[in-house]
């Protein structure tokens, strides 16, 4: 059987190699995702598992179409056709299209297959359609915060910057400040080391001062939402996300699409017609009369 001599388990280094899509198309990675383990896809049937660990390894922009993949991987297209749309029901895949906006071309809309390693329902791809991803789930927040230990650990480096457990709490919300204008920690440590006066008078009043002056402006405004639609994985028909569940459109899914209220006739057409009922009676009756 092809699937017990391909598993998960026994994946080939395959991303390098890996045909890529055209620019712009291919695999693109959906945010927000778990971190990788071994158990990733262990509640899916092993072909499922098998295809879905090979397409999570590959790099954003491969090619993941059908065709590409039966030339790869043990599975002709009929059965790689049926597993991604599996995957897609089991919530990993979505395909659809973007709209972006290419300063050299224009605006047009390019086809998206977007993958998650972590499974996603319906309302999560609907929301990433929308281009607003829910949070996920974060820890609960440590007693000393990133930018307390950054200041704490500044005099074991340099001892003239030795600070107190005040001191740190105090300068920490202007350390906040630096990450959340996209400092690294080795930013800020440099800002705040280099070129230091013989001696520092007081270190929590010169660091206090550096973190304002250096601070870095503040980050470009974040792009727009994009624009996306999902298509069904049967007939590739465009729809809402909530009218694709699962990937799937309602007449791919089997189900009968509502009647059709029938539209009322306009008032001429009416009349005309009850002209030609009454017209036809009259004559009716003059040819039972009697001569």
């Amino acid at each position: 059987m092809a699937d017990a001599q391909f598993s998960a388990a026994s994946l080939p280094a395959h991303a390098l190699s890996h045909p890529m899509a055209s620019p712009g198309y291919g695999k693109r990675s959906a945010p927000g995702q778990h971190a990788r383990t071994a158990h990733d896809f262990a509640d899916l049937p092993p072909r499922e598992a098998a295809i879905a660990a090979f397409i999570d390894r590959l790099s954003d922009g491969a090619d993941i179409s059908v065709k590409t993949l039966a030339k790869v991987l043990p599975y002709g297209q009929c059965a790689l056709r049926t597993a991604l749309n599996r995957l897609q029901q089991a919530g990993h895949l979505r395909r659809g299209r973007e709209h972006l906006t290419i300063e050299s071309s224009g605006s047009r809309w390019i086809t998206r297959s977007w993958w998650s390693r972590t499974a996603r329902d319906d309302d999560w791809w609907a929301a990433f359609t929308r281009g607003d991803v829910p949070e996920e789930a974060r820890p609960s927040p440590q007693t000393r915060s990133r930018a307390y230990i950054l200041l704490a650990a500044l005099g074991r480096e340099t001892p003239a910057l030795s600070l107190s457990a005040a001191d740190c709490a105090a300068l920490a919300p202007l350390v906040t400040e630096w990450y959340a204008r996209g400092a690294t920690d080795t930013a800020v440590r440099h800002a705040l080391t280099a070129g230091l006066p013989v001696p520092v008078h007081s270190p929590a009043a010169f660091l206090q001062k550096r973190l304002t002056t250096k601070l870095p402006p503040e980050p470009a405004p974040a792009p727009r939402a994009p624009l996306r639609i999902l298509e069904c994985a049967d007939c590739g028909t465009p729809g809402r996300p909530e009218a694709l569940p699962g990937g799937h459109c309602s007449a791919c899914r089997g189900e009968r699409a509502p009647a059709q209220p029938t539209a009322p006739l306009p008032a001429p057409t009416i009349h005309a017609r009850a002209a030609e009922i009454r017209s036809a009676m009259s004559q009716r009756r003059r040819e039972k009369a009697p001569a």
